[in-house]
């Protein structure tokens, strides 16, 4: 069921329009009726219709100027002209407002049922072509291998849900299921040249520049493809690129973390042999620690990154495991980018009791046993987001924190897990309460200067949200929310109440002519001014006096 607004200025023409046709049988429903151009465009932004039919001649904004804002703000309402046969010539002005169909008075009930089912017909096969399956089947399959290289992309750059995960994974025919993970990053070294390959040093230094050259990603490509081939060979591992290099990651069914950093080294070894033997250059593997938790492949992929920089003392074209090189007894603990995202929008824009639930969160699995060393770090990490916080919401530290804080200091005194995760609380639920009350502060301070500058200003014939917001310095869209939820009521809904208490004030204490008022309330428009004020308080100025005199 389509949506329809109907605006004509006569009575008779909406109510027989109405009456007359089957709305249900041919697919529409009438959600408001107009009476003039302006009363049309307020419904239009209120309840977006489907499609609007419009007479083209009316007060206070005939049918082409309604059009036009329409079109302007709205283009995929759908807009249908009723015109007299003497005004066609001016109709047909409107063809630069891409108006759908015309219907010239005097109409017929069938004749205006043909258009609105045409102008339906034409509105369901632009649906029908943006929701084709097949369409979409096939832009999907396309895009199937960007889209697996995009997800486990992700995974390499941050934590998601485990849930997520697995979904996601299913989703691109991904095997994630394992007891155990590795992940390496296989980056090559450079061209392979051999000195006694060319005859002198000129033509060696010749070479060289030559073969640096050479298109990178040709390279990366040929290192990509021997990669698949072998990893598909031994079933174990996905090849895929990130931030140009190709990583390798294998889901293990073992449980056993030697088994699986055996099971993937011996894969990782045969590529780095084949590479060296058949495309004639080397390359280093940097192996992460083995993870048994699919979260947190983004760990495993830091470390090897991480473990591709021994090669500045181990050499090139060899394997290095990080905990090889990094002795860790345990799991490190990381402060990574989710855990900051998480606890900065808490800080921001979250409750007290949120903020506990994800000082929960950020602690857990310390417990579990971390180097001391690594547990300052991430306690080190976390206060520094929260400094942050405070710093970009531009609160007054001592004002916060009180007089003494000497916030890196502090984390030394702690004796248990629970003192220090009490004291981040804490420190984030002063912030928050602090955060919550100056944008309180700011809301009401700045819906009371929108208030006084609109008074000063309603006269004004011109004056709108958009001079409002540009007196302000603020978007429409973020006055729009907080004068809403400041006033329970619109801008454009305080203006007209502004406007018509004036009016009220002026038609009981004053012998002004209409006209007069209406001008002195912002009104160029005398007749839309008596039509508002009617619409507003139910009779019309005139009426409003005489009730006054006699009250």
């Amino acid at each position: 069921m389509y949506k329809l607004l109907l605006a004509d200025d006569e009575e008779d023409v909406r109510e027989g329009v109405v009456r007359e046709i089957d709305w249900e049988a041919i697919g529409y429903e009438v959600i408001e009726k107009a009476e003039n151009g302006k009363e049309a465009l307020e419904m239009v932004e209120r309840l977006q219709p489907d499609v609007v039919v419009t007479d083209i001649q009316m007060p206070f904004m005939n049918g082409l100027q309604l059009a036009e804002a329409i079109r302007e703000r709205f283009p995929t309402i759908r807009i249908i002209i009723l015109t007299g046969h003497d005004e066609f010539e001016y109709a047909q002005r409107a063809v630069k407002l891409h108006i759908d169909e015309y219907v010239l008075k005097p109409f017929s009930a069938d004749e205006l049922v043909r258009t609105l089912t045409k102008v339906k017909a034409h509105i369901q096969e632009e649906e029908a072509h943006r929701k084709d399956v097949q369409l979409l089947k096939e832009h999907y399959r396309k895009s199937m291998p960007v889209l697996r290289e995009n997800f486990l992309a992700t995974l390499m750059n941050r934590k998601l849900p485990r849930d997520e995960v697995f979904e996601k994974a299913a989703t691109y025919g991904i095997n994630l299921a394992g007891n155990r993970y590795v992940v390496a990053v296989l980056s090559i070294d450079g061209v392979l040249i051999r000195e006694e390959d060319v005859e002198n040093r000129e033509e060696l230094a010749k070479s060289v520049s030559l073969k640096y050259s050479e298109d990178q990603a040709l390279k990366y490509f040929a290192l990509l493809n021997i990669s698949e081939e072998i990893a598909t060979k031994r079933g174990l591992g996905l090849i895929f690129m990130h931030n140009d290099q190709v990583v390798f990651l294998a889901a293990s069914a073992t449980s056993d973390k030697d088994t699986a950093l055996q099971e993937a080294m011996r894969v990782l070894e045969e590529i780095r042999q084949s590479v060296e033997k058949y495309l004639r250059f080397t390359l280093t593997v940097g192996i992460g620690s083995v993870m048994k938790d699919v979260t947190k492949l983004s760990y495993a992929y830091e470390d090897a990154v991480l473990s591709l920089d021994y090669r500045l003392i181990l050499g090139n074209n060899r394997m290095i495991y990080i905990d090889d090189v990094e002795q860790r007894s345990v799991e490190k603990i990381r402060f990574d980018d989710v855990k900051e995202h998480a606890l900065t929008r808490c800080i921001k824009v979250g409750t007290v009791q949120e903020i506990r639930e994800t000082m929960d969160e950020l602690f857990q699995g310390i417990e579990a046993g971390v180097s001391v060393k690594d547990y300052q770090i991430y306690l080190l990490e976390m206060l520094t987001c929260i400094l942050k916080a405070a710093k970009d919401a531009n609160l007054n530290v001592d004002e916060v924190f009180g007089d003494n804080f000497v916030p890196f200091t502090e984390i030394n005194k702690f004796t248990s897990l629970e003192e220090a995760k009490h004291w981040m609380t804490e420190l984030c639920a002063s912030m928050i309460n602090h955060i919550t009350t100056d944008r309180q502060y700011t809301y009401k301070n700045l819906v009371e200067m929108a208030k006084e500058y609109t008074k000063a200003h309603y006269p004004d014939g011109d004056i709108s949200i958009n001079k409002v917001c540009g007196h302000l310095h603020i978007s429409a869209g973020y006055f729009s929310s907080i004068f809403k939820k400041e006033t329970k009521m619109t801008f454009v809904n305080y203006l007209n109440q502004l406007r018509m208490e004036a009016a009220k004030e002026l038609l009981r204490t004053t012998d002004m002519k209409a006209l007069e008022i209406a001008e002195r309330v912002g009104y160029s428009d005398a007749n839309y001014f008596s039509f508002a004020f009617r619409k507003y308080v139910g009779v019309s100025p005139k009426e409003y006096r005489n009730v006054s005199d006699k009250g």
